[in-house]
């Protein structure tokens, strides 16, 4: 009979995975392979290829899966385009893959009312804040829409005025 170790069941990446955890070693996020007719209508706009550099590879690689989940030809076109239009705008993520900015996500757990409001929000409604919240660079500016936003929620509105 073969003996096993307590921990033969994991395999070797899973290992390196656990080691870099316990030791501060963790990999950076390898670079997504940017699918040719979305590097094509990238190159073609600079604006949105300077923003697409600018993105972490993670809302990268959430945009690609974006683009590469369409089902159709035409919905994946329609996807690239609006991808290098998202980008130009200065959208760091499609629209499916909002992400609460840590910020608004602190804020809202100081203030119960804003945060049982946001709970009951639409997608498209948490999506639309959160893209209003992110749409501006300087922190400043970005607290106080978050503070507007939480306000807002406290109040029951669901809206930017």
């Amino acid at each position: 009979m073969k003996s096993h170790s307590r921990h033969s069941y994991l395999n070797g990446k899973t290992m390196n995975k656990i080691n870099s955890t316990f030791t501060g070693n963790t990999p950076k996020a390898a670079e997504p392979t940017v699918p040719a007719d979305f590097r094509k209508v990238l190159s073609g706009a600079s604006s949105a290829e300077a923003a697409w550099r600018d993105l972490t590879p993670i809302a990268r690689h959430d945009f690609i899966r974006w683009i590469v989940g369409a089902k159709q030809s035409e919905t994946r076109k329609r996807r690239i385009e609006r991808a290098c239009d998202m980008l130009m705008k200065g959208k760091r993520r499609p629209c499916c893959y909002s992400m609460v900015p840590m910020e608004f996500y602190r804020a809202l757990g100081t203030n119960s009312k804003a945060k049982a409001q946001w709970r009951v929000l639409a997608p498209t409604t948490r999506r639309d804040l959160v893209s209003w919240i992110e749409s501006v660079k300087p922190p400043e500016t970005s607290k106080s829409r978050i503070e507007k936003v939480c306000s807002m929620l406290a109040k029951g509105e669901g809206k930017v005025k």
